[in-house]
């Protein structure tokens, strides 16, 4: 952990609620007048698009069914747990892309001079000098193995998670109506990505600072049957607070209506809440460090 640099991590499974997530740290960000350096996760994946495919193959005629990019064997977690150690110690480090798409291809091969497909990584460039904080969002900020541990270089723990069973419903309607996917291919890929989502990606947020889980109020009890994802309204989202000392919640509940305590360290806010509550609980938080950053 690094007073002079810090790092906030906000790290979560895909369908968390990323486009509320970045909006409210934006938010944040604006408000504070605050130069982050931001750090995608999936720019540290160790294999590129079609490497992953190569990779998945040769994996299963091997017998191994379960590799999948929640697992080590698809990404780099030294090299990320590298650029929080020397960012906190030096406020820099090494940084890229993972090009999602063709729309974002064009844009950073005409950035970088390069002549990049969408699945493919932009080379190694510095972080920018002079930032405030390090701002990382995706699946691995916050995993320990026997290897590397990324949670110790971390200053402010964001989890961001939906209950398993709405997380699945949103991956099967978005790989069926944006890529094609048949039920059976998005079974299958649940089922291989099972051992390591247990083992690297649910153990993260018992190491946050605070955890975002949205719950749906709508029956999800059979996700592979759902005829459509619950919204935020036929949602609630459960607060936790690893260390509810010094958090004024009578300020929080007078400030998100409709919010209530469910535990001495729970808040339970309406789910088209969720980007107001992290503004109002991480804004401070963020303040009083940045703060501490330049005083210290």
């Amino acid at each position: 952990m690094s007073k002079k640099h810090p790092v906030v991590v906000v790290t979560g499974s895909s369908g968390a609620g990323t486009t509320t997530v970045k909006r409210a740290f934006e938010h944040i960000f604006t408000r504070e007048h605050l130069k982050a350096a931001v750090i995608e996760g999936d720019s540290f994946h160790s294999l590129n698009r079609a490497e992953y495919k190569e990779a998945i193959k040769k994996a299963e005629a091997e017998g191994n069914k379960n590799l999948s990019h929640f697992g080590p064997e698809a990404n780099d977690f030294a090299a990320l747990a590298n650029l929080f150690k020397t960012y906190g110690e030096t406020g820099g480090g090494k940084k890229r892309y993972y090009i999602h798409s063709d729309e974002e291809a064009v844009h950073l091969n005409a950035h970088f001079g390069t002549n990049l497909k969408a699945g493919e990584f932009t080379p190694w460039e510095e972080v920018p000098a002079g930032t405030d904080l390090l701002f990382y969002e995706g699946l691995h900020g916050l995993v320990v193995t026997d290897k590397v541990d990324m949670a110790k270089y971390v200053d402010l723990a964001i989890g961001v998670v939906p209950v398993v069973n709405l997380e699945w419903i949103q991956k099967i309607h978005r790989d069926a109506a944006e890529r094609g996917y048949s039920a059976e291919a998005i079974v299958d890929t649940i089922l291989r990505r099972m051992p390591d989502y247990v083992n690297y990606v649910t153990p993260q947020f018992s190491r946050t600072h605070i955890n975002f889980q949205r719950v749906p109020t709508v029956d999800t009890s059979n996700p592979f049957i759902a005829r459509d994802i619950p919204t935020p309204d036929e949602s609630f989202v459960v607060i936790r607070f690893s260390d509810p000392k010094g958090v004024d919640f009578p300020y929080l509940l007078s400030m998100i209506h409709d919010s209530f305590m469910s535990r001495r360290n729970n808040l339970v806010v309406p789910g088209g809440k969720m980007g107001m509550a992290m503004e109002v609980i991480l804004e401070p938080v963020i303040h009083k460090m940045v703060e501490a950053s330049k005083n210290g």
